[in-house]
């Protein structure tokens, strides 16, 4: 390792010893998952802004975290740091054969599809290997945000052809699909209507279905942010984003004149709505909900 990587372990070591600090003294692999998962959306916030500065220290805080739990597991006798390092070197050359070996063992990978189907062929032999089961989709942790979770799902059926076409008919079917989980959904809140009143037996029964259905109507849509090369994640973190920075300058332009939104009506909030965007991107077409947007 080099100089500084070695000084930064022999740091968490220190911290972690008999006379370091007291809070990393009590930390165990479960305390600290809250902190990994937050330091790893800082970073994605922190490339959302384009700030290669603040992303440097970003990045160093989740390297904080694996120095972390790294150092928790030598203590254990389990692993350490370098075991860690060695483990990642060890894969990276198995899983890109055609940068790392020669002769017969090259991979024939010359593109990014190639690699890809490649990769699945190496992390399937992997799993043999390992004895686990054979399905395409395993690996794809549980503990990932529903929609990234639904998207690399899809991703990798796709991978062995469960899909649709690739091209402008299968972006077509894509969308038709959409269509009619939206149908689909429509038709669960009309015959669902009677069920849900308030002396109904059957309120669960007709807001369960209504969920299933949106939850299908929200999986076609991640299957058409995969089609458009669009993380679904990204694209729906950065809406919200933009809404939260409107609706900021909403209750700004309130202020200005003396009111709360609370004292509003939803056509006076439309109206600062459509003057927040004015303000934040000019007159480009929007399609952000307005405040008052309802279900049709």
């Amino acid at each position: 390792m080099s100089e500084r990587f070695t000084k930064l372990v022999d740091l968490m070591v220190a911290l972690r010893a008999q006379n370091g600090c007291p809070w990393d003294r009590k930390q165990t692999h479960e305390s600290l998952k809250p902190y990994l998962l937050e330091e790893a959306y800082e970073v994605i916030e922190t490339i959302d802004l384009r700030d290669e500065q603040k992303l440097r220290e970003e990045l160093g805080d989740v390297l904080l975290q694996v120095l972390f739990h790294s150092q928790i597991a030598a203590e254990a006798g389990s692993f350490t740091v370098e075991d860690v390092i060695e483990t990642l070197a060890t894969k990276l050359i198995r899983r890109h054969p055609h940068v790392f070996r020669t002769g017969d063992q090259a991979g024939q990978a010359s593109n990014s599809e190639q690699v890809l189907a490649q990769w699945e062929d190496i992390k399937r032999a992997e799993r043999e290997a390992a004895g686990n089961t054979q399905s395409a989709l395993d690996g794809v942790p549980k503990t990932l945000p529903a929609l990234l979770r639904a998207y690399q799902i899809q991703a990798r059926a796709a991978r062995v052809g469960f899909d649709w076409p690739q091209s402008d008919a299968g972006l077509e079917q894509v969308l038709a699909k959409v269509t009619e989980e939206i149908g689909e959904l429509r038709e669960a809140l009309i015959l669902n209507q009677a069920r849900m009143e308030p002396e109904s037996n059957n309120r669960h029964d007709a807001r369960e279905e209504i969920e299933n259905e949106l939850g299908d109507l929200l999986f076609s849509l991640v299957n058409l942010a995969r089609f458009l090369k669009a993380n679904p994640e990204d694209a729906l973190r950065r809406a919200t984003n933009r809404f939260i920075d409107r609706f900021h300058l909403v209750e700004a332009q309130a202020l200005e004149k003396g009111r709360l939104l609370t004292e509003m009506t939803l056509p006076e909030m439309d109206e600062l709505w459509d003057e927040a965007k004015r303000q934040l991107r000019g007159s480009q077409p929007d399609t952000t909900p307005h405040v008052g947007d309802r279900i049709p």
